[in-house]
């Protein structure tokens, strides 16, 4: 990432920012106070990752930024600049869930969904880094993102189910 290049950038100042997100360029002139989620929601138009809490506490602005996962409120657009992306838009293909996708649908592991697109983007990182976590591996992962509809047990089935059928492709 990009955020040497900008180290002493004024919050009143436009920055470029050039980034990938799910393999589509997106670049424009933004104030530089302009958060990552915004730029992912207002800028490419993606409203899959919601805005929860602006602090880090909930997780609901989860993405992947250069294979890493990160909650999107409380990083700068241009500190992603140059950066690859991956939101919850960009997980499925041809029209297909992800098997991650697959197994929230099948283990009820949503309800009001807000939530969802983070649990989904954390659960991705997670199976990235180790296909076969336990379930206390599970709990951790998630450990940063809040749910306040389904109690967390079907979640953690679904990534249990995701891992079984290869959840990280």
């Amino acid at each position: 990432m990009a955020v040497q290049k900008y180290s002493k950038v004024e919050p009143e100042e436009n920055v470029r920012v050039s980034v990938k997100i799910n393999g589509r360029v997106y670049a424009e002139t933004v104030e530089a106070r302009m958060l990552l989620i915004d730029f992912i929601r207002d800028v490419a138009k993606l409203k899959g990752s919601k805005i929860g809490c602006d602090t880090t506490s909930c997780g609901a602005c989860t993405v992947i930024v250069n294979g890493r996962s990160v909650k999107s409120c409380t990083m700068f657009a241009f500190e992603a600049d140059g950066a690859e992306i991956l939101t919850v838009e960009g997980l499925s293909a041809d029209d297909k869930l992800h098997p991650l996708q697959e197994a929230f649908w099948n283990n009820h592991a949503l309800q009001c969904g807000y939530c969802t697109a983070g649990m989904l983007m954390s659960a991705y990182y997670l199976l990235k880094k180790n296909p076969h976590p336990t379930e206390e591996e599970i709990r951790k992962g998630l450990a940063g993102n809040i749910c306040r509809c389904t109690g967390y047990i079907n979640i953690i089935k679904a990534v249990k189910e995701a891992a079984s059928k290869g959840g990280s492709a």
